[in-house]
Formats: structure tokens, C-alpha cells, sequence
């Protein structure tokens, strides 16, 4: 089994542990349900193979896990409409081969972290309604095929949509 999809349902609880230890599986989709709780900080320990995480739309609260960035083949991670909270660590820039990151609509806190620049793979950006605070620097997003950027709805300062312009010839859309 590669694909695990339970979409749109009604599941409530929190993700069974086991799920997370099919070694095979490359992609993980619980989106628009009712599922609780945090996510194991030991969540990719026993999934080498992992390319796609899909939980947005459900009730996961926490921080989002450190262990995370051990799934070095994760090209989607869809987190967005929970209750996620704290900081982004700075890990997160060791998804080398992330294509979308999707945070939007949680709670996140603290600044940006510059460590999103080391995405060199990502092409969408998805930060929009949480406290992000801070200047925004735009170093962070030294990434050449980034084609969306959502940042809107935070707290952050500095005028960047010019400069983002300018510095992304090919960006699609800046929200």
C-alpha cells in the first residue's frame, strides 16, 4: 500500500500511531475530518518513503513535530485549518525536496524562520492567517521557482510586496 486516504469523512479521535509505521507508505491523507490531538513527535521515524502528509482541515492541535524533517522525501506537507500553535523550528529547512508547504490558517507564532530558504525545491507557500510577527526578510525566499506566497493575515512588518515582485519575475501570486 502507497496511497492511505480517509478524505472528507467524519473521523473523529486522533491518528492511530500505526499508521505511521507502514514503511511503504508514500503518501498520508486524513483531510476534512474531525481528528484531535497532537501529532508524535516520533511521526516520521518509520516512514522513509514519505512524499505527501494531507491533514489540513481537522482539529490537530500542538506544536508542529521536530521529527518532521526526518521524512527527507516529503515533497507535500498540508497542514493547513488546524490548531497548531508556537514557533516554526528551523528543521523545516531540511525537507530538501519540498514542493508545497502548506501552514496556513493555525495559530503559529515567532518570526519566519530564514531556514525556508534551504526549500529549494518549493513552489507554494502557505504561511496566511497565523501570528507570524517580525520583519520580513526577504532573503528567507531565495528560492527560484517559488510561484505562490501567502503570507496575508499576520503581524508582520516591512514592505515586501514590491520587493517580492521584483525579485520573483515569474511569481503567479502574492497574497
Amino acid at each position: 500500500m502507497n496511497w492511505l486516504s480517509i478524505q472528507a469523512n467524519q473521523l473523529t479521535g486522533s491518528i492511530p500511531l500505526s499508521v505511521f509505521n507502514i514503511s511503504r507508505i508514500e503518501n498520508i491523507a486524513f483531510t476534512m475530518n474531525s481528528l484531535s490531538g497532537n501529532l508524535s513527535n516520533g511521526l516520521c521515524n518509520g516512514l522513509p518513503f514519505l512524499k505527501g502528509l494531507y491533514l489540513s482541515g481537522n482539529k490537530l492541535h500542538g506544536h508542529m513535530p521536530t521529527s518532521l524533517s526526518n521524512c527527507s522525501p516529503l515533497q507535500v506537507l498540508s497542514l493547513s485549518k488546524n490548531e497548531f500553535d508556537g514557533p516554526i523550528h528551523s528543521e523545516i529547512g531540511r525537507l530538501s525536496n519540498l514542493q508545497l508547504l502548506c501552514l496556513g490558517h493555525n495559530h503559529f507564532t515567532g518570526e519566519i524562520p530564514k531556514d525556508i530558504s534551504n526549500l529549494i525545491e518549493l513552489e507554494q507557500l502557505n504561511l496566511q492567517n497565523n501570528s507570524f510577527s517580525g520583519s520580513l526578510d526577504m532573503e528567507i525566499f531565495n528560492i527560484s521557482g517559488l510561484r505562490e506566497i501567502s503570507l496575508s493575515w499576520n503581524n508582520l512588518s516591512g514592505s515586501s510586496h514590491q520587493t517580492c515582485v521584483l525579485a520573483y519575475p515569474t511569481l503567479k501570486s502574492f497574497i
